[in-house]
């Protein structure tokens, strides 16, 4: 067999799942599917409610899994199929009549005595009885004993003690609060679902001078997309024609509509104003910028944080615990002690109900996912809840400067010429080296003589030399530009030209040195601005509870202090290489702890990387920029840095929150069902009581 035989026969399925409202159906569907041969792995995602599995072709199908499934009382098809029409809400239906007659039957034990109470509470109780006994059995056939089995035994046993007002209200209650928390968890889905439809299923696509509405699944790259005044923009694409503001809040949160001219890029879902644009589409659907977050988001609710490992341990010796305690509550008293077996059985009744952790399980995931959605709604894509804990554990924060505190749009401040020189020759001779290059500095430089009309002669032998400069060959000579470091290893610097680098330096200008077969012919001072708030940013920070605030630059050192001054830094750290910033990171966590860097995403990835968090500013046009970082803010806002860090604070107060709730509640209804205080009916209500709380505390973080 060849090797591309054998490739083929691993194959890789995602697949919906309707139903899949909990935790105990995850376990339920996993160990169903693992039982199937040919099956090699699979990864849940609750909240996505998805299937992603690994599988032999060869020995499995994906209708043998779908079939598999269906047996667990859910259902599941591709994901790129028609989705299955909906059931109907008919647990609803069930709700309601067990609900009705539970009602009736206990006005008439009120209020009549002359009929009989029982056959209402009994119908409720079957009524109620489908939904649970559905998945009761489906648990039962995947070999795992959860809540809905224990639901079901516990009524059986009230109603074996003629306990029918307890069976019914046991049954109902559950069945009307699993009802409300598949409500509940459809609401945390809707906020990611928000962002789906955010973007257009049409557009207006001019074709071979025709206009035409076709849908945007069909629009390919090079189509030209019509816009008019109030409609949202369907594609990522470059303004060809026409101008106005844009409303890119959906994808970014930028507060200020952003101005969009000819040569300026767009993305799918942001919202034009009143002017017209025709949009060259640079990017198909689904590889969209809207698309890429979307995709970012979902892969991170379905990764686990730190605490729900610590919930998860926990759950599993916790419910073994507690069922062996309900086995010796049901039978020690009465054999050893004599007591009575149906007060003492009923007691044990108590204890199964209370067994399960549902609000424990879920506390932490829907906290998360609340949180994540949260951020991604107000343009911070945070890739997870492990990154998402951690960023309320930064204690130092380190920023880069160009495109970060800066704006990232530098200008050339001053030109001095050497050895005879002029300043239009040494701004040429800079230019024809720099248009290699991708640096903003360079790039810089390249504008300015452009914008002189200068003629720029071409550069051959190219060579970059990262943090430091540029090497090529121009016109025969061989040139090189960069920095006073990049000079001195060369040997290059003399007493005239280090008095030159310094008054270049102290201007608050970052010196770009130029020279020619070996003689350094002048200096530009490039300069760049300080982002507007920055100062206010780092204040905020400050007040967010970040104890050291750094600054990490290649710029030389009385820039960097310069700059650091009127921003408000603690530290500035000058004339750092890409490894220097590595080593910058690491010394900035022994001395204060966890360390979260800022930069652009594409010349700080290293650090991005170093750093316990990565957080890359403007990312929505960069791809680098959202593959790299733990936080990608999409808009150039530092204020969006401060927002990360108190919502991850929040997320963090929320999930310690729901844990110990869960926990006291079933910790005191442990105790009052041993004492023979608390009832059937009392545990089901705390119980789902509980997990309703969780998910109604963990919903809050949709407002923040």
């Amino acid at each position: 067999m060849t090797m591309c035989a054998v490739c083929e026969l691993h194959a890789e399925s995602t697949f919906r799942v309707e139903g899949m409202d909990c935790h105990e159906e995850v376990k339920i569907l996993e160990r169903r599917l693992s039982r199937l041969s040919g099956l090699e792995s699979l990864d849940a995602d609750l909240f996505g409610q998805r299937l992603r599995i690994k599988y032999d072709a060869a020995r499995l199908s994906t209708d043998a899994i779908a079939e598999a499934v269906s047996q667990t009382g859910m259902r599941a098809w591709l994901e790129h199929e028609q989705p299955a029409p909906p059931r109907g809400d008919w647990r609803r239906h069930m709700v309601v009549g067990s609900g009705v007659l539970f009602a009736a039957g206990l006005a008439l034990q009120l209020f009549d005595g002359r009929v009989p109470a029982w056959p209402f509470l009994a119908g409720a109780v079957a009524l109620g009885s489908v939904p649970t006994a559905r998945r009761a059995w489906a648990s039962i056939r995947a070999r795992h004993l959860d809540i809905h089995v224990l639901m079901i035994v516990a009524v059986i046993g009230a109603v074996i003690l003629g306990e029918w007002s307890e069976a019914a209200s046991v049954v109902f209650l559950f069945a009307l609060a699993q009802w409300l928390e598949a409500g509940a968890m459809e609401r945390a889905r809707g906020a990611i679902r928000a962002l789906m439809e955010l973007a257009p299923a049409d557009a207006l696509v001019r074709r071979n001078g025709r206009e035409e509405r076709v849908p945007v699944d069909e629009i390919v790259a090079g189509d030209t997309v019509l816009v008019g005044p109030g409609e949202k923009i369907p594609v990522d694409g470059r303004v060809i024609a026409g101008s106005g503001h844009v409303n890119q809040a959906p994808v970014t949160g930028e507060s200020l509509p952003a101005e969009k001219d000819v040569g300026d890029d767009v993305f799918a879902g942001t919202i034009n104003g009143r002017g017209a644009l025709d949009i060259e589409t640079t990017r198909l659907r689904r590889d969209s910028t809207l698309a890429r977050i979307i995709h970012l988001v979902e892969r991170a609710q379905a990764q686990r944080a730190p605490s729900q490992a610590f919930v998860d341990r926990f759950a599993r010796i916790y419910t073994p615990i507690v069922l062996t305690l309900a086995i010796l509550v049901g039978l020690v008293p009465p054999l050893a002690a004599g007591g009575a077996w149906d007060e003492w059985f009923y007691r044990a009744l108590v204890l199964l109900v209370i067994s399960c952790p549902c609000a424990l399980v879920i506390s932490t995931p829907v906290s998360i996912v609340s949180g994540l959605a949260a951020a991604a709604r107000k343009g911070v894509l945070i890739k997870g809840g492990a990154h998402l804990e951690k960023l309320a554990q930064v204690t130092c924060v380190a920023f880069d400067k160009t495109g970060t505190l800066s704006r990232g749009r530098l200008h050339v401040q001053s030109i001095t010429a050497l050895n005879g020189e002029t300043a239009d020759s040494i701004l040429a001779l800079a230019a024809a080296l720099e248009r290699r290059s991708e640096h903003p500095i360079g790039r810089a430089i390249v504008e300015r003589a452009e914008l002189g009309g200068l003629r720029i002669a071409e550069s051959s032998s190219f060579r970059a030399v990262p943090g430091r400069g540029a090497e090529a060959t121009v016109a025969g000579s061989v040139v090189l530009a960069g920095s006073l470091r990049f000079f001195s290893e060369a040997s290059l610097l003399s007493t005239e030209i280090d008095a030159v680098v310094v008054n270049v330096s102290k201007s608050g200008a970052t010196p770009v040195l130029v020279a020619r077969d070996g003689v350094v012919v002048g200096v530009i001072g490039v300069a760049d601005e300080i982002r507007p708030g920055a100062p206010e940013a780092v204040e905020v920070l400050r007040a967010q509870g970040i104890r050291h605030i750094a600054l990490l630059t290649g710029d030389q050192q009385d820039v960097a202090r310069a700059f650091g001054a009127a921003t408000g830094v603690d530290e500035v750290r000058a004339e750092l290489l890409p490894e220097d910033k590595l080593a910058a990171v690491a010394a900035l966590r022994e001395r204060h702890g966890v360390v979260a860097m800022v930069g652009d995403g594409v010349n700080d990835a290293p650090a991005l990387a170093a750093a316990d968090v990565g957080i890359a500013m403007g990312a929505a046009g960069t791809d680098v920029a959202l593959e790299i970082a733990d936080v990608a803010l999409m808009a150039d806002e530092l204020g969006k840095i401060a927002y990360a860090v108190r919502l991850s604070k929040a997320t963090t107060r929320n999930i310690r929150a729901n844990i110990a709730l869960s926990i006291v509640l079933k910790g005191a209804f442990l105790v009052m069902a041993v004492a023979g205080v608390a009832t059937l009916w009392m545990a089901v209500a705390a119980d789902m009581g509980a997990s309703l709380l969780v998910i109604g505390n963990a919903l809050r973080l949709l407002r923040e």
